[in-house]
């Protein structure tokens, strides 16, 4: 799950925070590994023609495509590097979004008058998640998939709702 509650579970807690982040299927570790396998794939082609002069003419092709692969993973990573950090305790829910160009976005409204609601059709994404407090609604979790939306949704309700009790 590309996120995560401290303290776990939350529900009983007046104090807890919620970590979002993107869910990444190749890690940076991988990425070696990868774009390894990738060379050596395509490199196979060219072995045939070792020793002869065509060679060099596909090489620049072959050398564009790998820096092609490269730099395409490197975006990808670098617009995947948000990080939502929803904070609550007894008095205040302050939500710190941290976007990829470092920029920092932050929300803060009174605890109790906190609403999570789920736009199921209409929003950039289905089961879209906002939370509405003070004067400001704001989005959380839009980049998670649609069933871990409908699960964060269940468990921010939960959570919020405890603490008024």
């Amino acid at each position: 799950m590309p996120y995560e509650w401290t303290p776990e579970p939350p529900y009983q807690d007046t104090h807890w925070q919620l970590s979002l982040w993107p869910y990444r299927s190749l890690l940076r570790k991988d990425f070696v590994v990868f774009m390894g396998g990738t060379m050596a794939l395509v490199s196979l082609p060219l072995l045939t023609l070792l020793g002869k002069a065509v060679l060099w003419g596909l090489l620049p092709f072959f050398g564009l495509m790998i820096a092609g692969v490269w730099y395409a993973l490197h975006v990808s990573y670098k617009r995947g590097e948000v990080l939502e950090e929803l904070t609550v305790d007894a008095d205040r829910a302050q939500l710190t979004r941290h976007n990829p160009k470092g920029d920092v976005q932050e929300w803060e409204a009174n605890r109790y008058w906190v609403t999570v609601h789920l736009h199921p059709k209409g929003g950039p994404v289905e089961n879209y998640i906002t939370l509405r407090g003070g004067d400001r609604e704001v989005e959380i979790g839009a980049f998670l998939d649609v069933e871990e939306r409908l699960r964060l949704y269940d468990d921010l309700k939960r959570a919020l709702q405890s603490g008024r009790s």
